[in-house]
């Protein structure tokens, strides 16, 4: 290598993104990424913002190529924050090689961000929604048995804790890969490693139903010449199953009557205030 091309590769090394620039940028998405939304944008607002550090280093006296680049990350954009990074690490690595001058064409930050968003918010969802929240709340639960203030300080310092860590070591990894990530996060391997999370999941939410959710009947049915109560039976024939109807009613009211949650919340709350007042419950 001549002085020539050294040169240029130490100039090239030292416009390159700095250690405290890429926390800047992190830092923006990571504490903003759902603080304004539209259902036209969603988390574009967040993404537009986190680059503005980014904006000012490459394209400070380009106003033309600035506004570019805070366009292409205005368009709409949603996945799962945390996990979701990843893609802000890709895209940012590409965004210095456009930004460098290198063969990277300015359409394919956006291209790599509308074909990512959609398998890291399924990954995303089965591992931060479907199982690190359940198991920190299981157990911020059963510390706040009895009125113990533990329980709620627990869950909101750990996953203050572990959202942030996810958030900002899949950026990191996905500003290492680059362009490589795509192989990692989709095809068919990933769409396994999905699935196997959503088994995962479904398993914990189904093992915190049966220990947390509780309804017993007060109603006696005669047995021969004695009245036994109905719950002994039930719990015969199949333990839990009052607590199992109230989840499998909740499932389907918000997957086959798409009811959100609170609508869902108010007709349990209904049912179990009829049912004591009738002396069900």
């Amino acid at each position: 290598m001549n002085t020539k091309e050294l040169t240029k590769e130490q100039e090239s090394r030292k416009d390159r993104l700095t250690k405290k620039e890429l926390r800047q940028i992190w830092l923006r998405w990571g504490f903003t990424h759902l603080t304004s939304m539209s259902y036209e944008k969603l988390q574009s607002h967040a993404w537009a913002y986190s680059f503005i550090p980014f904006a000012n280093k490459y394209y400070k006296n380009d106003p033309e190529a600035k506004r570019r680049l805070l366009l292409r990350h205005s368009l709409f954009y949603n996945t799962e924050p945390q996990t979701g990074s990843l893609i802000n690490g890709i895209v940012t690595s590409m965004e210095e090689e456009i930004a460098l001058g290198n063969n990277v064409p300015e359409t394919m930050p956006v291209n790599i961000k509308t074909s990512l968003m959609g398998p890291l918010a399924g990954l995303g969802d089965s591992i931060i929604q479907g199982i690190i929240v359940p198991t920190l709340l299981s157990i911020a639960m059963g510390l706040a048995d009895g009125g113990n203030p533990l329980g709620p300080i627990f869950y909101i310092i750990t996953y203050g804790i572990i959202g942030p860590l996810i958030s900002y070591l899949c950026f990191k990894y996905g500003y290492r890969l680059g362009v490589n990530a795509i192989d990692v996060v989709t095809g068919e391997n990933a769409k396994r490693i999905t699935d196997a999370f959503n088994v995962l999941g479904i398993m914990i939410v189904g093992g915190l139903a049966a220990s947390y959710i509780t309804l017993n009947t007060t109603l006696k049915i005669p047995m021969g010449d004695k009245m036994k109560p109905l719950q002994e039976v039930l719990e015969g024939i199949f333990p839990h199953i009052l607590p199992l109807s109230m989840v499998l009613l909740s499932w389907w009211l918000i997957s086959s009557k798409q009811m959100t949650a609170t609508k869902v919340i108010l007709i349990l709350t209904a049912i179990v205030t009829l049912g004591v007042v009738v002396g069900i419950f």
